[in-house]
């Protein structure tokens, strides 16, 4: 009997530790939603429009997916897809300091 009453302990603790986990990923993405956008915007800055269109254009792109991901409440997806689109923006500003750097003589 003991043993029953333990194990509906350890199963009852592991549902909650569960749920506990899960409720992590129901607030919006907010911060990313916002480095993402800065990101972009400091790439576009910076001349990525001009040296590297393709990554500023996928950073633009994965932003559209997180926004549409937000809107669909799919928040997990949308944190996923900000962290890209800023990860993105960061390769395309790279490329034009790269392109600026290699046109100095």
């Amino acid at each position: 009997m003991q043993r029953t009453v333990l194990k509906r302990l350890a199963r009852s603790a592991a549902l909650l530790l569960i749920f506990s986990l899960g409720g992590c990923e129901t607030a919006p993405p907010v911060q990313e939603m916002s480095d993402a956008r800065q990101a972009i915007a400091v790439a576009r800055e910076a001349g990525a429009a001009e040296h590297a269109p393709e990554e500023l254009e996928a950073a633009e792109s994965s932003l559209r997916e997180a926004e549409r991901s937000l809107n669909q409440r799919d928040y997990l997806e949308a944190r996923r897809e900000a962290l890209r689109a800023k990860s993105k923006a960061l390769a395309a500003r790279k490329t034009v300091e790269d392109a600026r750097d290699n046109q100095m003589p």
